[in-house]
């Protein structure tokens, strides 16, 4: 599990219970109306939004905030690499075939065993750059379906408040139905802007995270492999490898900041 999601959610919700306990209006907030209308709106609008084909991915991508894949730090790949080069270097293209089942990322075993099919290297190059973009649409694709809830929800909150307005001036000479209309009202708010603010964006921007980590990697390995391919010498891979992460890593340190 990602600890920092958990600390997070515990923190964030400890917080929000601390502050309504103390003000004593915990026990009139579980709405069913308001949850309904929040939850159900939003649900219906991203259905709207997008087709079947992203949102069959959106149970993958719940787990994925909370259980991350494990991915292979950035300096083990590259030494992996360079150890590639060494050994190919030494005997060949073909030798780096028994290396492969120990590879520590799919996508490079994927690769590697491409160049020891003998691969044209513009197939292989080809190849990869696909599977970079899939995979960076795909991701895009899931971080827009969450940043699209978060906008949608505090809509719906807004749009519950003036139910609930209405309902108060219809039954203003009702002074029981007014207190259920402003509850509807108030908890409505309350649902759209906590469940934007603490559930669909912080997903969305674990999930942009993520993304940006395993783009680098598989551009970084992509580098390599072609690398490889065209027969540069270890130091040489190493180097190519190293330049090229200082950039990856400024442009992911950009990306981070907006």
């Amino acid at each position: 599990m990602d600890l920092m999601t958990f600390f997070g959610a515990f923190f964030g919700i400890g917080v929000i219970v601390f502050v309504l306990s103390s003000g004593g209006m915990l026990k009139f907030l579980l709405n069913w109306e308001a949850i309904v209308l929040i939850f159900g709106g939003t649900l219906g609008s991203v259905m709207i939004s997008y087709p079947w084909a992203a949102l069959k991915w959106t149970s993958s991508s719940f787990r994925l905030v909370l259980f991350p894949p494990k991915r292979p730090p950035i300096s083990e790949i590259i030494r992996v690499i360079v150890n590639l080069a060494d050994i190919s270097k030494k005997n060949g293209l073909e030798a780096i075939a028994s290396e492969i089942p120990r590879l520590p990322h799919a996508f490079l075993a994927d690769a590697c065993q491409m160049i020891v099919d003998g691969v044209d290297e513009h197939i292989l190059h080809e190849r990869m750059e696909h599977d970079i973009n899939t995979t960076r649409l795909r991701h895009q694709q899931q971080t827009n379906i969450f940043n699209s809830a978060g906008t949608f929800a505090p809509i719906f909150g807004l749009l519950g408040t003036l139910i609930g307005v209405v309902q108060v001036l219809r039954n203003i000479q009702n002074p029981q139905m007014m207190g259920s209309s402003m509850a509807i009202a108030m908890t409505a708010s309350f649902y759209g802007i906590f469940s934007a603010n603490f559930l669909f964006l912080p997903i969305a921007s674990k999930l942009g995270y993520y993304s940006e980590e395993d783009i680098l990697l598989r551009e970084i390995i992509a580098k390599g492999i072609v690398s490889l391919h065209e027969g540069d010498v270890p130091w040489l891979v190493s180097k190519k490898l190293e330049g090229y992460l200082s950039l990856a890593l400024r442009r992911k340190a950009k990306t981070l900041k907006k």
